[in-house]
């Protein structure tokens, strides 16, 4: 006999399952219910879990997600999406958010009730995100606009509060820049190379149009007219050898087929005297005219153009999963997990206060002495000391918690064996999941070489003879252990790799922190966050024994001043040993390594600490005593 739930949410997920599989068109889908961020990955849908006190608010979230997932899963073709996807960063979300929209304003034409739970889907997340209390344009994402404004004018509908707010900030330069092209927006909503068309022009509109990158059009243009001129010689070609035939049947006399050899050879000849005329006018042609050099190769280093690679075509940019088989990525992980299990309750409480802070800053906080609003109890025994002193109130508000994604930067080198590099990896792994609850995306790397002491690079320096000051000679080996849009829950066992014998060898840490910096900026979040733990300065033998000793150690001085320059990222370090605050402005040296859960920790709650003066009294240089 089955075993039945005693959880009242299960009839109601069940079904939400299978309305979602019936809009969607896809029986083959498999629908979740998790803590992790909604999405769809492959034929798996996540969609926002549901308690069992069905609570009216996650009910109607669950509801609307699936409406939208399922939308845009119908409705949505992805080989379409990245034909005609921009390059650059603010095209490319203006036209994800236009294509959302579409979809989910396709889903009302045909099934007018998904429109009501999309808005509660959307008032949801715009509450989350603040926007009901916006005043300034700068706070309004333009790429949500543009969508909000597709889905108001595709459907009617009034928009939910807050997702208003941002429309209203950017309506009159929406309308301004593209209103005359959005007057043929219901003609194009149905077809999703035309919407396609329709967003890159739009986004031309509003000023963007150099992130369009390269027009597909063209390129199938090209094709046609390739397609064309190759048929035309094959016709010609076709009606040449026609005409032989036709002549080869009539038949020819012996003096005509003379007549006719001589004829061919002096049109031969003809032909010969013309080429060497061509190639002489080649000879002589001026150099103005002449084909100009290839551009020089771009800079090793965007932070210091004298920072050489002799040779970068061993390098390695690769995924955890692609350096271990899954049953050994479980057993490494297993084996990490054990190590680790008396160090895993301290780090969990760290990681729930962690947790408690920044939940309790993305809901609301309390402005204190003001003049009205809610008598503050706490102040009382001032008036009870002195009764002529004023009460005191207090006034909550909402505050700003904007979109956010941390990197953390693991340093694998060899220094790091043992308990460091399974503490980094425990502490990685706990992070990401509590910063993951509170929505703020995670990316974990990792950087070594491939080889001790030099690998290709160096056999082809030796090869060509040793030449003076070649710059870094070692392979690098960058891994990517969890990307930022990955749920941690699928790449858990990618940790586990860094317990794998063999792996940890030398580190470059200037190469790898430019790498990391480098995909932090194409990201679209609004701040970010870049956290690097290593136990030293960088170490490479091969590259330090024939260039200068400082090679590498300046390098990543001026990769760090580029960051800090530039100030969209936001830097901080941890040294493990080793007194990294030379070389970083924020960061903390721990001498013990179990120190690293709480220094990692303090260093993320303190960066999104409201109150200013903590935070500059955590992030200061510090260093453990």
């Amino acid at each position: 006999m089955a075993k039945t739930s005693d959880n009242p949410a299960d009839p109601f997920k069940k079904a939400l399952a299978e309305a979602t599989k019936v809009l969607a068109d896809d029986t083959e889908l498999n629908v979740t219910y998790t803590v992790d961020p909604s999405g769809t990955s492959g034929d798996t849908m996540r969609l926002p879990q549901v308690t069992r006190r069905m609570a009216r608010d996650e009910v109607l979230l669950a509801r609307g997600t699936a409406d939208a997932l399922a939308m845009r899963r119908k409705f949505h073709d992805n080989a379409t999406h990245a034909r005609f996807a921009p390059e650059g960063d603010m095209a490319r979300a203006i036209y994800e958010a236009m294509e959302t929209a579409r979809c989910e304003a396709m889903g009302a034409r045909v099934m007018p009730g998904t429109a009501s739970n999309i808005d509660h889907k959307i008032a949801e997340e715009a509450i989350k995100k603040g926007y009901p209390g916006i005043t300034q344009q700068t706070d309004a994402p333009l790429p949500e606009a543009a969508g909000y404004f597709v889905r108001q004018a595709a459907t009617g509908r009034d928009l939910p509060m807050g997702a208003d707010r941002v429309l209203d900030l950017w309506r009159d330069f929406i309308e301004g820049q593209a209103g005359d092209t959005f007057e043929d927006l219901q003609d194009k909503l149905s077809d999703q190379t035309e919407f396609a068309r329709f967003t890159r022009k739009v986004i031309e509109d509003l000023g963007y149009g150099d992130q369009l990158g390269e027009d597909p059009d063209y390129d199938d243009d090209e094709d046609d007219q390739s397609e064309d001129q190759e048929e035309q010689e094959q016709d010609e070609e076709e009606g040449q050898e026609q005409a032989e035939d036709d002549d080869s049947e009539e038949g020819a006399s012996p003096e005509q087929e003379q007549e006719q050899q001589q004829d061919d050879s002096e049109a031969q000849v003809s032909m010969d005297e013309l080429a060497d005329e061509e190639m002489g006018d080649e000879a002589e042609m001026p150099e103005a005219d002449a084909p100009l050099d290839p551009p020089p190769p771009p800079p090793a280093s965007e932070a210091d153009p004298n920072y050489h690679v002799y040779l970068a075509e061993h390098d390695e940019e690769i995924m955890a999963e692609d350096l271990a088989e899954p049953a050994e990525l479980e057993r490494l992980r297993a084996y990490l997990d054990q190590q680790l299990e008396p160090l895993k309750g301290a780090v969990g409480r760290l990681a729930n206060k962690l947790q408690r802070r920044l939940q309790a800053q993305q809901n609301r906080s309390w402005e204190f002495d003001r003049e009205e609003g809610i008598l503050d109890a706490g102040r009382l025994a001032r008036v009870v000391a002195n009764p002529t002193t004023p009460l005191s109130f207090k006034v909550e508000k909402d505050t700003e918690f904007r979109d956010t994604v941390v990197t953390l930067l693991l340093d694998n080198s060899g220094s790091m064996r043992g308990r460091p590099i399974s503490i980094a990896a425990i502490c990685a792994d706990v992070l990401a999941r509590t910063l993951e609850r509170c929505d703020v995306k995670v990316e974990v790397l990792g950087f070594t070489t491939r080889a001790w002491k030099g690998g290709q690079a160096r056999e082809k320096w030796l090869a060509d003879g040793r030449p003076q000051s070649p710059g870094r000679l070692n392979d690098l080996r960058h891994i990517i252990y969890k990307s930022a849009d990955a749920p941690m829950r699928r790449t858990r066992a990618n940790l586990g790799l860094m317990m794998k014998e063999g792996l940890l060898k030398e580190n470059i840490d200037g190469e790898a922190l430019e790498w990391a910096h480098r995909r932090l900026m194409g990201r679209h979040e609004a701040r970010k966050i870049l956290m690097v733990i290593s136990d030293g300065a960088p170490v490479d033998d091969s590259t330090l024994s024939v260039n200068p000793a400082n090679y590498l150690e300046k390098h990543l001085r001026d990769v760090i001043a580029m960051v800090e320059r530039k100030k969209i990222v936001e830097l901080l370090a941890i040294g493990i040993g080793h007194d990294v605050t030379r070389y970083y402005d924020r960061a903390v040296t721990i001498t013990d390594v179990e120190q690293l859960a709480g220094a990692m920790t303090e260093q993320l709650a303190a960066l999104f600490d409201a109150d200013p003066r903590a935070r500059a009294r955590v992030m200061g240089i510090r260093k453990a005593s």
